[in-house]
């Protein structure tokens, strides 16, 4: 039985009520594929919990097309990242794409993709110049994107669009959770990983409904403190915590001292002042803080003294 072909290139979407737009965004994939010469391919659904009959759809297409369609379902809503997750994980190709299944990504934008990746890069993000969405979904983006380059460092405009392009190695690098899909380009950075960012074709949204909103802002507020822990500070807690905690120490030392001087020089009463709490609240807050980061240290330093003390392996047969 001769053995599966492996692709050189996956292209995983994930998706959640889209049965109207499998099939037509399966077959510009194959024909985008076919005309650019780009070899074997897969295109790997990932079904996060549709309630509508999206699986049936996947399931016609696997048996018409069953060396280019794999699909995976969960039970229930997972989230976007758990869902590219699994595709990531199931993705054989050396080369993987990704993008949304409302059919707003062009696939003819593909070949552009891999010209970039053929100059270097690890990573390749789609910046949706001309986007094709309301203004509810487009200023939280805006909002979103703008927060993230401040704070990461990594200079694209658009971190949210779902159109990008990996090398295997780089993607297998990291890990997903919650909605860190989002902070992909930011955590390839920290593990030394390159991005470059090509404008691509945005459609209007022609079936279905939008996820997406203001609330999403907010999550991805919440999230992008994670990332910025995660790759800044996840072996240096101290410097995190500390930071905070000394500011917020030498603030409430500097309230309290004009204080004191106000009491024994000009024989004010500070008794009755609210900034004499405030004052006392931020010295004691400082110290929590910088004690939990140095107790972060001391279970960082703990982790690799264990790590140093495992056996050495010389040889193996």
């Amino acid at each position: 039985m001769p053995l599966p072909i492996e692709p050189a290139l996956s292209i995983v979407i994930p998706l959640c009520n889209e049965e109207a737009t499998l099939t037509p965004l399966f077959e510009k994939i194959a024909a985008t594929v076919e005309a650019n010469s780009l070899g074997d391919f897969e295109v790997i659904f990932i079904d996060d919990g549709s309630t509508d009959t999206s699986w049936e759809v996947i399931e016609r297409l696997k048996q018409a097309h069953p060396e280019q369609v794999a699909a995976l379902r969960f039970r229930r809503n997972h989230g976007k990242a758990a869902a590219l997750s699994a595709g990531f994980t199931q993705a054989r190709g050396d080369i993987i794409i990704t993008m949304d299944a409302d059919l707003q990504d062009e696939p003819a934008e593909i070949p552009h993709f891999l010209e970039k990746l053929d100059e270097g890069y690890d990573c390749v993000s789609g910046w949706k110049q001309l986007r094709q969405d309301p203004l509810g979904k487009t200023l939280p983006s805006r909002f979103f994107n703008a927060a993230t380059r401040a704070t990461s460092g990594v200079k694209i405009h658009d971190f949210n669009c779902g159109f990008k392009a990996y090398r295997a190695e780089a993607i297998h690098s990291i890990e997903l959770y919650g909605e860190l899909h989002r902070y992909i380009p930011v955590l390839l950075a920290a593990e030394g990983f390159t991005t470059a960012e090509i404008p691509v074709e945005h459609h209007r949204r022609t079936y279905g409904v939008s996820k997406y909103g203001w609330k999403r802002l907010f999550k991805g507020a919440l999230d992008l403190i994670t990332v910025v822990v995660l790759t800044r500070y996840l072996k240096r807690p101290g410097h995190f915590f500390g930071g905070f905690g000394m500011l917020s120490g030498i603030l409430g030392f500097t309230i309290l001292t004009i204080l004191s001087i106000e009491k024994l020089i000009f024989g004010h009463g500070i008794g009755h002042r609210p900034l004499l709490q405030l004052g006392i609240l931020l010295v004691i807050l400082g110290v929590q803080l910088i004690s939990t980061g140095l107790i972060g240290e001391l279970i960082n330093f703990n982790s690799k003294s264990q790590s140093q003390n495992t056996p050495k392996i010389t040889d193996t047969l």
